[in-house]
């Protein structure tokens, strides 16, 4: 049986201060998150490792996750961040990449004000190191970026790319036309994974399997259970649900896949994805 891996999780200690949006408007989750917390959780899951991704816009958070991924053999990558606007990204890509618990870069692309940001000529230098360095482009995107994502794939066809949360589907406003339009086609022209992550919190509280399974069938039908990757996204989930009824939620909504495949992805996907050990 493939090892399993929660690939998409976050740390933060709010003391360190830049962690923007994270405000007390957000009531469960605005405290301390740290490996202490989620060792148990991830231990009764049966889950031997992690994927910690950045949560701050800092290379200081991506050093705080990097000093966590070597105290905590769990942790065994990380999705760190890159100023990628600046002159001198590569030689920072490079820096961080010399870390082999640093897997992948992750600019927080749904927070920017311009929409056509990723596009633009001046980050190039920075996406190629990345793609020098080995490391995954998790890809934080919205359904209004994903059309630029096909874009950017296009322009960097090397590049191992990673969708976060689906691309974040307006769940909770039933608004899912233009979202299956480009994930279809996002599907079909690249090679991108997409992580299976996220959905509660953009159903929200209410949400049932039953409000998940069309977004979880679009993507099983069309990434495949060879590109789709399982995370927790604790603990953000916590606004809609526990790290226990995400993880048996899947179990449900995967039922129509063979053992081979659940195994894939709850597993195997994040090992190939990340390059982690088998």
């Amino acid at each position: 049986m493939t090892r399993r891996i929660d690939a998409h999780q976050h740390f933060w200690h709010l003391s360190r201060g830049d962690y923007g949006w994270l405000t007390p408007a957000l009531g469960t989750i605005h405290r301390d998150f740290l490996p202490e917390h989620l060792e148990p959780l991830i231990g009764s899951a049966g889950i031997s490792g992690t994927v910690l991704v950045q949560a701050a816009p800092t290379e200081a958070e991506t050093h705080f996750m990097l000093s966590l991924a070597h105290e905590h053999a769990f942790v065994e990558a990380v999705v760190g961040w890159v100023d990628f606007e600046a002159a001198d990204a590569p030689a920072h890509v490079a820096s961080l990449a010399a870390d082999p618990k640093l897997k992948g870069l992750r600019p927080m692309i749904q927070d920017l004000p311009d929409d056509d940001w990723m596009l633009r000529p001046d980050l190039d230098a920075a996406f190629r190191a990345l793609i020098r360095h080995g490391l995954v482009f998790d890809a934080l995107v919205l359904p209004r970026h994903l059309a630029n994502l096909s874009a950017l794939l296009a322009r960097h066809p090397g590049m191992r790319t990673v969708i976060d949360h689906c691309a974040k589907p307006a769940i909770a406003a039933s608004d899912l036309a233009g979202w299956a339009v480009d994930m279809r086609r996002l599907a079909a022209e690249t090679d991108a994974f997409c992580k299976l992550s996220g959905l509660v919190t953009e159903a929200g509280a209410g949400w049932s399997v039953e409000t998940l399974r069309p977004c979880v069938d679009l993507v099983l039908e069309h990434f495949g259970p060879k590109r789709l990757i399982w995370g927790s996204d604790w603990p953000v989930c916590l606004l809609a649900a526990d790290y226990a009824s995400w993880l048996e939620a899947t179990d449900v909504l995967l039922r129509g896949c063979t053992d081979g495949e659940r195994d894939e992805i709850l597993g195997g996907n994040a090992i190939r994805a990340y390059g982690l050990a088998k």
